[in-house]
């Protein structure tokens, strides 16, 4: 009779594989580079795991995180700042050189204009080709004609070659624009984190014309006239090479199909232009009045409230109703555009001035902000750099025209009805908004 083996006692069955608690589970490969084409680029990264941490309230921060940002950001900002130097150093280097404010002024309005006329057209192929495509070779030839202008003003060459060679610079790209088109890219559906990324910008726009005037009276002054258009142009070149060189968080380019009206055409477009137009009338008309009522150095309190308003307001919640909010801020415009005629008026020291220079930039960038967002909206994605261009267009057209007028009413009149320009600018500015609200020309934006 065989013999049963003894009978085991029960116990709760074994898993298959045990983990040792003095050994972690090894984590998944991570897949850094991917190869697309003949080029190496990053991997698209997964859904950070869950960590318990929580998010970072400051809103700024957050937007810098997203993957990609702060390389194109960091280029851009390199690309920008040279646009508060350019005009500023050109007009130092042929005061300095010819003798003649005038010449130096018609250079630099003649460049103005150029620019007016070229960028649209430049921002439409960079929505046709793509951001690296175009930008790359058209600043190319911007800084060829920086440098060619250098040359002209070094070998006292004839005043018509000063003409030609600043018109060539009217090629360069609207480089904020093309960063704002991809911040829409990368935040399309997110209007909050869009809020934010246009106030960020704005903010930068400022700093840039806060800084550039500064650094290049300072390099023309502390080394050669020659400097500051010579540093300009390299820091426009190689910001544009950085900016460029990240594909990654380049919107893609839309295949078009059939032929596309302009963004003038699209109902509300015409009212947002016009309103750029006289909000630029306002910043060109209170520059002409402060340099002659106190001086250059006293702007850059304005540039700096304008740059502190600007970050405060992305931090903020934004309105539903777009419009509304543009009729708040150019509202707010026109109302504290009067402090600065009232100081004049009442004959009030300089600090005061300072003062209210200071809190009359604090409507500029919120103004912006809001205007860009209904561009963005009103403008077809695969339209949007030539869109934005337009609006930055109209507000350099606008800066032309104030400053016409504001100098005249300097020359004419005194400093004080003088600041009553751009009080009177951003009250036609607040005028056309509402007009084109009741109109209903941006419902559909």
């Amino acid at each position: 009779m065989p013999i049963s083996p003894p009978a085991r006692p029960e116990t709760a069955p074994r898993p298959v594989l045990a983990t040792r608690p003095d050994r972690a589970a090894a984590p998944p490969p991570t897949t850094l580079f991917a190869v697309t084409g003949s080029q190496l680029v990053a991997a698209p990264r997964s859904a950070p795991r869950s960590t318990g941490r929580r998010r970072s309230s400051n809103p700024y921060l957050r937007l810098l995180a997203t993957p990609g940002a702060r390389a194109f950001t960091a280029g851009n900002l390199i690309a920008r700042l040279p646009m508060g130097m350019l005009s500023v150093s050109a007009v130092i280097m042929i005061a300095g050189s010819r003798g003649s404010y005038a010449l130096a002024g018609a250079v630099t309005a003649t460049g103005l204009a150029a620019t007016a006329v070229v960028a649209p057209f430049t921002a439409r192929l960079v929505d046709r080709f793509g951001q690296a495509r175009v930008a790359v070779p058209a600043t190319a030839l911007a800084v060829l004609g920086s440098l060619a202008l250098v040359l002209c003003v070094h070998h006292d060459a004839p005043a018509w070659t000063l003409f030609a060679a600043y018109a060539a610079t009217a090629t360069t790209p609207n480089t904020g624009g093309m960063s704002r088109a991809r911040w829409a890219h990368l935040h399309r559906g997110d209007p909050a984190a869009l809020h934010t990324a246009n106030s960020f910008e704005q903010a930068a726009d400022e700093l840039c014309f806060m800084l550039g005037p500064v650094l290049a009276a300072t390099l023309c002054g502390a080394l050669f006239p020659e400097a500051g258009t010579l540093v300009g142009a390299v820091l426009l070149m190689t910001g544009v090479l950085i900016f460029a060189a990240q594909r990654a968080t380049e919107p893609p380019v839309t295949p078009r199909t059939t032929t596309v009206a302009s963004p003038l055409r699209t109902p509300g477009m015409p009212a947002l232009l016009a309103v750029f137009l006289a909000t630029g009338a306002v910043f060109g008309a209170l520059e002409v009045v402060s340099i002659a009522h106190a001086g250059g150095a006293i702007l850059a309190l304005q540039a700096a409230g304008s740059c502190a308003a600007g970050l405060v307001y992305g931090s903020l919640r934004q309105a539903r109703d777009v419009h509304r909010r543009l009729l708040l801020c150019l509202t707010g415009m026109t109302a504290l555009m009067a402090l600065p005629l009232l100081a004049a008026a009442g004959s009030a020291s300089l600090p005061v001035l300072a003062l209210c220079l200071l809190l009359a930039g604090a409507a500029t960038a919120p103004t912006m902000v809001t205007g860009m967002t209904l561009v963005q909206r009103a403008t077809r994605p695969e339209q949007l750099n030539e869109g934005m261009t337009l609006s930055v267009t109209a507000l350099l057209g606008g800066v032309a025209a104030g400053a016409a007028t504001g100098g005249w009413l300097v020359e004419h009149a005194g400093t004080v009805p003088g600041y009553a320009a751009p009080m009177s600018a951003a009250a036609l500015a607040l005028v056309i908004a509402g007009a084109g609200a009741r109109c209903g020309q941006w419902r559909r934006t």
